[in-house]
């Protein structure tokens, strides 16, 4: 069914209903809640681990740190990739510390142990001097689950996780017109935020905001809710689809077509005074264009890209917390992680992700103008530089939050129906963790 067909309606099968669990606030800072978030819940999720375009040839490896554990991903000898823990199996000393790199072996730093790319230990110090005989050949460092989809490579702690393809539905149906692995990330920023993982997750989880954090996307993005689709799948993930390239129905349209507008018209070859008075008429004349000139301009990707899609924001919020932002020609992961030892801080990741167009040398981000390139990793201490004008105005109000919820006035949240998202996330990780319902 086409987006354009259910566009401002909710379907049943789209909106499960939710119990009205209270959403309290010492989730965002108990140490009791971040232990169990440990023991009953990331543990058991797939998590993404890096782009696949760092594993090209075998012994290329990413590595992630999670809370305080480390995974490393390696490409195989048959072009294969396997995860491991990245701990030694010796005395358990981290084995590679850089996040990208490759090694046909991998040699610990301690007493130089080296493990294969397979995981099989290859030489030990005085290999004749251990009680149970050479362990060379026979140990191997403990492997985990481990999948790729959509230019990233993936890992699930839990040895018995459900397939990836499995867990992530439907996104890789939905999603596969884009052709997300043919891209390449241009932004990498990561930073250590002053909040606790979940309160970006419950802004991702709602557009409520929009209006007040964000009232420059007016323009330029449909954020009546009235005319937004708003779905939630069997599976805990979420999407939101609002139209692009046309102003907000919350507007009165303006004579003149506004300059955030008229800029992208520009670039299509399409008149923005054509549009005076009739600005939400843009979109489909927008779609047209694409599809006209696109092809002419290199744009391949938007041969299998849907008329929506060409203008449209598709926004995926993947339990329990990956952002997943498709626009037209890119898109955004957001991703909150727990900090390792701080329930009140967080580590959030923002990567952009660009098709290649030939001749294109440089193009425009979430932080302005860069070069076509892979993006170097830069770890952003927070209040100092950028993250985004989108996300800077998100963490702003983030911060603020993590305060407010200690308050004894703060009872629970109450929340508009736009927000559904938000309750039904929150009563999933009640699920997860044992938590009793009410």
């Amino acid at each position: 069914m086409s987006i354009e067909t259910f566009m401002g309606r909710k379907r049943d099968e789209y909106d499960p209903p939710v119990r009205g669990d209270r959403i309290t606030g010492e989730r965002y800072y108990s140490r009791e809640w971040m232990k169990a978030e440990w023991d009953h819940l990331w543990q058991k999720v797939w998590h993404v681990g890096g782009m696949l375009n760092d594993l090209l040839e075998p012994g290329d490896y990413v590595v992630h740190n999670f809370m305080r554990e480390s995974v490393v991903m390696i490409r195989q000898d048959d072009g294969s990739i396997r995860a491991f823990f990245n701990s030694c199996l010796h005395r358990g000393n981290r084995l590679v510390w850089s996040e990208i790199g490759g090694a046909d072996l991998i040699t610990c730093s301690y007493h130089g142990w080296k493990w294969g790319k397979d995981g099989v230990l290859v030489h030990a110090q005085d290999a004749d001097d251990f009680p149970g005989g050479n362990p060379c050949g026979k140990a191997r460092l403990v492997e985990i689950a481990c999948d790729t989809w959509g230019g990233f490579v993936w890992y699930n702690m839990d040895r018995d996780a459900k397939p990836l393809a499995e867990w992530l539905a439907p996104l890789p149906e939905q999603l596969a017109g884009y052709q997300m692995e043919s891209m390449r990330r241009v932004l990498h920023v990561s930073c250590e935020v002053p909040c606790n993982w979940k309160i970006i997750r419950d802004n991702f989880n709602e557009s409520y905001h929009l209006p007040t954090l964000h009232p420059e996307l007016a323009d330029i993005i449909d954020d009546d809710h009235l005319d937004t689709s708003f779905e939630m799948y069997p599976s805990g993930h979420n999407r939101m689809v609002q139209k692009g390239c046309q102003p907000s129905g919350r507007l009165d349209l303006p004579d003149a077509v506004e300059p955030a507008l008229a800029e992208v018209l520009a670039a299509w070859e399409l008149d923005a005074e054509q549009f005076a008075g009739r600005a939400r008429e843009a979109r489909k004349a927008l779609q047209q264009a694409k599809r006209e000139l696109g092809k002419v301009r290199g744009y391949k990707h938007h041969d299998t890209m849907t008329d929506s899609q060409l203008t449209d924001y598709y926004h995926y919020t993947l339990w329990p917390n990956l952002t997943v932002t498709m626009s037209p020609d890119g898109f955004q992961i957001l991703r909150s992680e727990p900090h390792p030892t701080d329930p009140e801080k967080c580590i959030f990741d923002h990567w952009y992700i660009m098709p290649e167009v030939p001749g294109r040398t440089e193009v425009v981000t979430p932080v302005g103008t860069v070069p076509y390139d892979h993006a170097e990793k830069e770890v952003v201490v927070y209040g100092t530089k950028t993250l985004g004008y989108v996300a800077d105005q998100d963490m702003s109000i983030a911060v603020g939050q993590q305060q407010g919820l200690h308050s004894r006035g703060y009872a629970g949240g109450l929340l508009t129906n736009q927000e559904k998202r938000i309750q039904r996330f929150h009563e999933l990780l009640n699920d997860a963790l044992g938590v009793p319902r009410g």
